[in-house]
This record gives structure tokens, sequence and C-alpha cells, in this order.
């Protein structure tokens, strides 16, 4: 049986593409920043190389944003049955911003200096956001289980008191929960009891493995709907965050007059470039997107087996969505800064979990969405570090280019 593509791809190759990933810490094996090494849908550098060759570097002409709000429609109703008016979708820039946007417009009216709730492990950057804006952040760490993670409930409707701002990642970063549509259920009811209103990151959406189904949260009701804004993109599952673009979903008449006044700055952050590039991406991609989730999913689960062989003290739940793993070395006794560890002693750089907020001590988030070869690479450097052995032998893809 022939090798997959990805599988030979090299560690020289990843590194003389010159991304972050692979730049940003000389010598190492990439797996902190969530960014893919296989490239994107053939359709995609297409379309973004025929944006230049027209000249399309201006302002966004209006056929160009058209385009992006009928194809991403079009595809949150083939991929999940969520039937939008193209008009619905807002460009941006990315969906930090769409964050931004969120608490400088959407928090609750009664409330408008309400905190931001974030479910804790969270994506790094949005534990700073409330901060610049002089709000208060509330973090409600997740219960972990025998088979995954649950929402402190008690906890949540304490933070929500009085409104708040939610903010809700779907599939959730780092712990790759999806959440299901009685969780989602839930939360909305809860919302509604407290007058608060949510931000829903659904960036991952697309990253979704057997055994679960992404559900954008504003279709479980016509509740979650009118209280939620749902930022989405290309950028993850087609592999495109420095084109610079994304989408903010709005599903309810209030938030779309409101927009319509402050929207324009936010809009124009949105690139050209990114434009075409996520038409084309849902609209020609879906082919090349179902490979590599079909890749990912084998390679969530050859994780497993690799944690058991290398690291039998470290533990690991293969995620339901997206292609971070999230690690327990808490056993290994690496405090305070297990990511430091793993960085000097092994060259692989990981996010360190206590970045991502209450409940986070003792973990590490891994990217696995690398060939499979530097995959093995990586766990096997993990694995000799914490034993004190040579972290270098032939299994080890870059000893043997």
């Amino acid at each position: 049986m022939s090798a997959h593509p990805f599988d030979l791809l090299t560690v020289e190759q990843l590194r003389r593409s010159g991304s972050l990933k692979w730049s940003e810490y000389r010598g190492t094996l990439g797996a902190w920043v969530a960014e893919m090494d296989f490239g994107t849908a053939p359709g995609v550098i297409v379309a973004a190389q025929e944006t230049l060759a027209n000249g399309l570097i201006g302002y966004a002409p209006t056929q160009l944003v058209n385009d992006m709000q009928q194809a991403t429609a079009a595809w949150l109703d083939n991929r999940f049955e969520w039937k939008l008016e193209p008009g619905q979708v807002r460009p941006l820039n990315s969906v930090a911003v769409a964050l931004d946007a969120a608490i400088m417009h959407f928090s609750p009216q009664h409330h408008p200096d309400a905190p931001v709730v974030l479910l804790t492990p969270a994506y790094m950057p949005f534990l700073a956001a409330a901060s610049r804006f002089g709000r208060g952040t509330i973090q409600v760490a997740m219960l972990p289980t025998e088979t995954g993670w649950d929402i402190d409930w008690p906890a949540l409707k304490h933070a929500l008191a009085g409104g708040s701002l939610l903010v809700l990642v779907n599939p959730h970063n780092p712990i790759g929960k999806v959440y299901s549509r009685e969780e989602l259920l839930a939360i909305s009811e809860l919302v509604e009891a407290t007058g608060s209103r949510v931000f829903v990151d659904e960036i991952h959406s697309p990253l979704v493995f057997d055994g679960a189904s992404h559900i954008p949260y504003a279709t479980v009701s016509h509740a979650a709907a009118a209280h939620s804004i749902t930022a989405v993109a290309a950028t993850k599952a087609f592999n495109l965050p420095g084109l610079k673009c994304a989408q903010l979903v709005l599903t309810n008449d209030a938030d779309r007059r409101l927009w319509a006044g402050v929207g324009d700055t936010f809009e124009h952050g949105a690139a050209n470039v990114g434009l075409a590039a996520t038409t084309a991406a849902y609209r020609t991609g879906t082919g090349w997107l179902d490979g590599v989730i079909a890749y990912l999913d084998e390679s969530r689960m050859l994780l497993a087996d690799l944690i058991t062989e290398h690291l039998p003290h470290v533990r690991y739940r293969p995620p339901h969505g997206t292609y971070l793993a999230w690690l327990d070395v808490s056993r290994l006794s690496l405090d305070p800064s297990p990511a430091r560890f793993f960085l000097k002693e092994a060259q692989v750089a990981l996010i360190n979990g206590s970045d991502c907020g209450a409940g986070a001590q003792g973990f590490v988030r891994l990217n696995f969405a690398t060939p499979r070869p530097v995959l093995g690479g990586m766990i096997h450097r993990m694995g000799a570090a914490v034993d004190g052995c040579d972290n270098k032998d032939m299994t080890d893809p870059e000893f043997a280019q």
C-alpha cells in the first residue's frame, strides 16, 4: 500500500515553508500554533492567485463580498442544515475581531459593562480580550470525567447571574469537546433565565470526527438565535489563517440594525485575497477537506497508541473535534511549565496548559495536524526526554533526513 501524500512531507520541507509554526522555535518540531501542515485545497490557491493577478489590491468590491456571503450561507446549509440569508453573513478579518465586536456592541443591553464568561481551558487570546475594554473576566473551569468534559452548571449559573457575555467555543479549543444538542439547549435556557448573551466561536466546526456532530448553537432554539452572534471561518478547516477573512453571523433583526451602524470599521479588515479564498474553499474544497478529516481521524487514534508506548503516564482522550490534543502530563511532575520542559529537553514546541486558564495546570496542547512520521517523532522525543535518554534514534524523522 502506497504512503499517504501527507506522510511524505519532511521536516526540512516544513521548515523551508517558513510558517510561524515551524520558524518561531528554530530547530524544534512544531506542534504549538493551530495551523496544519497540509497546505490547502487546490481551488483556494487558484482563487488567491487570480485575485492578485487581476489587480484586486484596493478596497474590496461589493461583488467579492457578495460572493463570500452567498458561498458561506450555502456552505452552512449544506454542511449543518443552517439556513441563512446571505446578508446575515458579515465579513471580518478574524474570529478574534468578532469577539472584540461582541464585547463592544453585543453585551446585554441592561448591563453594558457585563463581564465576559469563559469556559476553561480556553483559547489563549480570549482570556485577555475583556481587559482591553475595561471589562472583567469570569473563568468557569470545565469538569473532567472518565469520558470527556462537562460544564460546571452551578458555577456557570453563578457567573451569568445579572447578565453576562458568555463565550462558547464549539468545538472547544483546546479540549476537543463537541457539545451535544442537550448541552446547547441547557446553555440557551440558562442564558435566557439570566438575561445574558452568547458569542459563539464555531471556527473548528467542520473538523468533527465520527461519533460526533456539530450543531450550530443558533439553530437549537429561537431563543438561542435571538441572544447569540456567531463567528465562523474557513481558516482552520482549510488552513487559511494568514489570508485574514472570517464571518460574523447575525441571527436577529435588532443585531442586524445595530451592525448596520457600527460594522463598517470591522468589515474593512477582511482581505480581498481572503474573501476570494473563502468563497473558493466553501464552493470547491469539500473533497479536499473530507480527505483531511479522514487523515486527522486516523492520526488522533494513532496518537493514543504512540502515547501508550512512549508516554505511558500521560493521559489522553482523543478529541471529538479540532486537530488539537489536550495531554494531561500532571503525573510527570514537570510543573511549573511542562511545555518549557519539552521545548528544552525534547525540542518539541507545545502550548502550556496554564496559558489556557483555570483548570489547565498540568496539561499541554499538541497540534497533531502534521505528517504521521513527524507526529511519531514528536512523541518519541517527548518520551525519551521524560525517561532521560537520547531523544533521537532512527525512528526520528529529522534524524533520518
